[in-house]
Formats: C-alpha cells, structure tokens, sequence
C-alpha cells in the first residue's frame, strides 16, 4: 500500500474544547503532526521518482490514488503533501497543489479552467509575466482575454457573456498596487456561474483570505514570503472544493509540473516564521513611508495601508495587515539621476522578487502595460521592498541616494 494522506479537511487546528487557533499559531503548526512522521518536529524531505507497489492489482490501480496518495515522484511526495496541507491550514481551503513556481501556478490555474472559445476576464493590474502568458499562450490557443479595471466593482457584470468562464485577479495590483472589490466581483461572478481567482501573494493567507470570501482558487508565488529567504522556486493553488482541486491536480499532471521536495522544505520551514517576519516587514514599511512622504521629490506612495491611497478603504475592509512591498512615485527621474541613485545603494539591493530577508529597490519604468492607464507613467515610479534590516539604517542609504540626485539637480541649476 502507499502511503496515504488527507490534506483536505481544512482548518483542523483546533484549541481543547473547541474553536479555531489563530493564524500565528496555525503558521508554527499548520501541516502533519510529528506524531504522523514518527516523531519528527519536521516533514521529511522525500527525493523520489519511482514508487514501488506491492502487487500487479496495486500498480495497475496506481493512478486512482492521483489526489491524495503518493503514487509517482510527479505528483509529489510526503515532503510536498506536507506543505500543501500547511497551505490548505493558513488558506482555510480545502487542499492545494503545489508547483514549481509561482508563475507556473499562474499558467496551471488560467489553463485549468479556459480554453479554446472562452472569454477570460482579467484585472489590468496583473503581473507582467501573467499578461505575456495571456498574450503569448492563451490568446494563440483561441481565449478571448478581456483586462478590465481594478476600480470596477459590481460593474463587472456589464463585461460577463454567456461564455465566460473565468474572472482572474490580482490584488492589491502588481507594480501599481491597485485594489480591487473582491466581494463584490465575487457576487457577480457566483450569480453567473463564473469561477473567481486571485493572486494572493502581496497579502499572504495571514492577512488575506481570498477563499473566505467565496473566491473558488486562491494562488501565490510561495518563492516570495512564504518561502522568506530568497533561495529557491515554489507556487501554491489552493482549491474551495474538491472539483476545483481535481481540475487543478489534474492540470498540473497533464503539463508535468512538480515541485521540488527541497523547495517544499525550504517554504514550510518558511511559514513557521511567516508571521514574525511580516509582522517586521510591515512594520518597516510604514516607517520608510512616513520618511518618503517627507521628501520633497515624492508625488505620491503606492501602499493600501496607507490611510491616503485610494484602495485604503477596501484594504481596511477586507484585509487584516499588510506586507512591505509598495511603490514610490517621484517628479522625475533623468537617466543619469536614476543610475545617481541606484548604482550606490548599499543596503538596498537591485533584483527580481521580493519578499526575502533583504530590502530591494529597482525602477518600475517605463510604465507597465495598461488597457486602462492610472497616472503610473507621469514621473518615475520606484518599487521598495522593506526587509528585515533596521529601519534607520535604510533612511540612511535611501537619503544618501536622495542627496546625489540634488547634488546633480544643484549642479545642472548652477550651471
């Protein structure tokens, strides 16, 4: 017999005498108990691609096991089914698949649920490499992909046809950090029979819970906070029923996606520190914002938490804390001031993701591609991710940054 598990209970964790442990708590012991691994703290980390079976009946019904057993090294083993239950624990869903990046949980979701002669409808302030797989894969398979604005609300319903067969979302909205009425696509979307997606990897399950609020496939790129070290690959889809995670385990089989056993290690050990870190990171955040908004330069910070950005009512509403990832919009910024103030940062590192241990800080320009446009190309538009140094110690280097590109302004005056 191979080995069994149930990760799509949902919310097992429970205090003695009832009730639900709170998030902090379910982030350090959410996945199988030591009890189940035979008194290890921590899940295995299974390396496997052959499964032997006991008999010629078990290995010709092998694939019967496909969504709950470990039947081939593919479809993951002890090690992966141990965070996707810890995931399915934070997402409060009811199971989830994990993959090998977040982009390919992006891809599996769309084409899980879309094909030739659907109309897609997706939020305009999705990440780029989403928008190129919507252009470069989907369109050409014969999906009509329809973007519309974040602000839309329950004005959705104008834009759903007979076949539409999905609305894809992301908030709050990559580059730009756009949010977006979840609850009330949602609604529109249940009343059509329409499935809902979200991108949920700004917020994170600890303060966003898209599934809580009928949405039918929460995702995340697990490489950014849950992972938290900036050292490996991962993706969740985290399914609302059963039906939806066959579609999604069925998806990921079909394009032959598998997650390292290794990352899935490395991510679940991640989560155990999930709600310390943000808690820092957000933490930082506000501070670097308070400390942007007094520089004379800033037009306008892109940060939901922050009482003066447009989103923040719905942020209030739906969200229970934010991450430190946001937007910084200045006057302007010449070539020659832009590499003034990059190119000797040195706490604040120029790269690709975010939501590791250190702080990043890298142009967000030239404008990211937009069907409705929302002001991001008036100036210049800088992307900060607040990490896990000390606050004052990043005011210095980004006020260092700030006074070259004075320096160069003063000169050019003087001149």
């Amino acid at each position: 017999m191979q080995d069994k598990h149930d990760q799509k209970s949902g919310q097992r964790l429970t205090r003695p005498g009832g009730g639900a442990w709170q998030d902090p708590t379910r982030a350090v012991h959410a996945g199988p108990r030591p009890q189940a691994q035979r008194g290890l703290i921590n899940p295995p980390v299974d390396r496997a691609s052959t499964i032997i079976y006991d008999s010629v009946e078990a290995y010709m019904d092998r694939h019967q096991g496909l969504y709950d057993e470990v039947i081939y090294g593919l479809y993951g083993t002890r090690t992966t089914f141990a965070l996707a239950e810890a995931v399915s624990e934070l997402e409060a869903g009811h199971a989830t698949v994990i993959t090998s990046s977040g982009t390919s949980a992006i891809a599996l979701t769309l084409t899980a649920f879309v094909g030739e002669g659907d109309h897609l409808l997706v939020a305009d302030c999705v990440y780029g490499p989403t928008r190129k797989f919507l252009t470069d894969v989907l369109a050409r398979f014969g999906v009509e992909v329809e973007y519309f604005r974040p602000d839309i609300g329950p004005e959705i319903a104008a834009l759903c046809r007979g076949n539409t067969r999905l609305i894809y979302m992301e908030t709050p909205g990559s580059q730009t950090f756009d949010m977006i009425d979840v609850p009330a696509i949602v609604a529109v979307a249940r009343s059509r029979n329409i499935l809902t997606a979200v991108d949920n990897t700004w917020a994170t399950p600890l303060f966003f819970k898209p599934l809580a609020h009928g949405v039918d496939v929460s995702l995340a790129s697990a490489t950014k906070y849950l992972s938290g070290h900036s050292d490996c690959l991962l993706g969740t889809m985290t399914a609302g029923s059963e039906a939806i995670y066959r579609r999604l385990k069925d998806a990921a089989a079909r394009w032959g996606n598998c997650a390292s056993p290794d990352n899935c290690y490395l991510v679940h050990r991640g989560i155990r520190t999930l709600d310390a870190r943000l808690e820092r990171h957000q933490r930082t955040a506000a501070t670097l914002i308070d400390w942007f908004l007094d520089q004379p330069e800033v037009v306008a910070v892109r940060y939901p938490a922050h009482p003066a950005d447009p989103g923040h009512a719905i942020w209030k509403r739906d969200f229970a804390g934010a991450s430190g990832l946001f937007g910084v919009q200045l006057d302007r910024l010449t070539s020659p001031e832009t590499a003034a103030f990059f190119n000797e940062l040195s706490l604040f590192q120029l790269g690709s993701s975010w939501g590791g241990f250190e702080s990043l800080a890298v142009p967000a320009w030239p404008a990211p591609i937009r069907d409705f446009p929302s002001g991001e190309a008036e100036g210049a538009l800088i992307r900060i991710h607040a990490g896990l140094e000390a606050p004052q110690d990043l005011i210095a280097d980004l006020n260092a940054a700030f006074r070259r590109v004075r320096a160069m302004r003063d000169g050019k005056r003087t001149s």
